[in-house]
């Protein structure tokens, strides 16, 4: 069963899972959960009263902002990662921050200190993304139409110039979207909370621009038509299909064996980054055998050492020679087949914003969804990220695209 709070990255050191990569995380059980998801959101997305799940936009703010109530001694703070280390790294006053952090970063934590301070926090910690302070915000001429700007990190944030949100933006003096809610009596035993109502709970301030990362749609058109719900089911139900067909003990092969699922993960990111869809899952297959069998070509120059290294390489690639090609080719067919049924859902989603969201490219501005969504399943705490990965990774990636920290 998935459990939220080990998928927080400040809490336990690890990260929120890709929906897909629950597959081989996970083996048999986190593909029967991939599905569920998928399914819970065709739900969401048809506004059906049977949805189990809701979700939450990833937004491509930057850095990651804390801002709460110190446990320890009932003051307010705020910070960056760090909060939750064993020593937590948290800034009370103008003087921490100035020790620890300078030129931009410091300018926009003073200015956080000064602003959040003013929400009227009376305990717990939340978690969001900054998205601009003052002088980050710009009037732009894009496709024709004047736009207020923020452009963060990757994804360039527009707002037609004109509009009543834009007259709200252009009077903060800083902008944040909250998405983590933290409670607890002490920063060691806080737990996380995705998608709760985060900005009814403060005082509204007008200097300061704020949302929650909740998934609203702003269009009112961003639901499935029965047309389309009919192609994703069908989607749907090829995984399901799939996932019982394979042999248990392949399936669940590249899960029990640790070394093994990192160069499977590995290797796959290495494609998306270079914007290769897997549409040959026998050719990949073989791609991925020749990989880790070089990946694990011994380094020591002891006989020893190269015995031993030769013993590793045996053992993580005895999946391959335990186990049917044709069984793991499965595999990937099924992690394709979820991809597909999620591109449906994120393409869907990103029908239903308010802000619009273009990459900055030498050549000028490029339409371009946000970043990505995170799906919470309320019954059981857990979380996944359902992600256009080919297309957010490619923009992070191409030397094309400008990043608002390239200024």
């Amino acid at each position: 069963m998935l459990n939220l709070k080990s998928y927080i990255k400040e809490e336990k050191n690890t990260h929120m899972e890709h929906l897909e990569d629950l597959i081989f995380n996970e083996g048999v059980a986190g593909t029967k959960q991939a599905i569920k998801f998928l399914r819970d959101l065709r739900d969401m997305l048809a506004s059906s009263a049977k949805a189990k799940v809701t979700s939450t936009v990833k937004w491509d703010g930057a850095p990651a902002i804390f801002a709460g109530i110190d446990p320890r001694d009932g003051k307010f703070f705020i910070a960056k990662k760090g909060v939750f280390n064993k020593e937590p790294k948290i800034y009370k006053t103008v003087a921490e921050i100035d020790a620890d952090t300078d030129g931009d970063l410091a300018a926009k934590f003073k200015v956080a200190l000064q602003e959040f301070s003013k929400l009227g926090i009376k305990n717990g910690v939340y978690q969001g993304d900054l998205m601009f302070t003052q002088s980050d915000l710009k009037i732009e001429n894009i496709e024709g139409s004047k736009y207020v700007t923020f452009h963060p990190n990757t994804i360039v944030y527009a707002v037609p110039a004109e509009s009543d949100l834009a007259k709200q933006i252009k009077k903060a003096k800083i902008g944040v979207v909250w998405h983590t809610t933290y409670t607890g009596n002490s920063f060691e035993s806080m737990t996380a909370s995705f998608g709760k109502g985060i900005v009814e709970k403060f005082k509204a301030v007008p200097s300061i621009w704020m949302d929650d990362a909740n998934y609203k749609d702003y269009s009112g058109t961003a639901t499935f038509t029965k047309k389309e719900t009919v192609t994703l089911d069908g989607i749907i139900n090829k995984a399901d299909t799939l996932v019982n067909s394979i042999q248990t003990a392949t399936l669940n092969g590249i899960s029990q064996n640790p070394d093994l699922l990192l160069l499977v993960k590995t290797f796959g990111n290495s494609k998306i980054r270079a914007g290769e869809k897997i549409t040959d899952t026998s050719k990949h297959v073989t791609e991925l055998f020749n990989y880790v069998h070089e990946k694990l070509e011994p380094k020591q120059k002891t006989e020893k050492g190269i015995a031993a290294g030769e013993e590793k390489r045996k053992k993580i690639m005895a999946f391959f020679a335990n186990h049917d090609k044709k069984e793991i080719v499965k595999i990937f067919d099924l992690a394709n087949a979820l991809v597909d049924a999620k591109h449906m859902i994120v393409d869907k989603m990103n029908q239903a914003g308010h802000i619009s969201t273009f990459l900055k490219t030498t050549n000028g501005f490029k339409v371009t969804g946000v970043e990505g969504f995170v799906a919470i399943d309320h019954m059981t705490g857990g979380a996944v990220k359902i992600i256009n990965r080919m297309e957010f990774s490619q923009s992070n990636f191409s030397p094309e695209i400008i990043k608002g920290w390239q200024r």
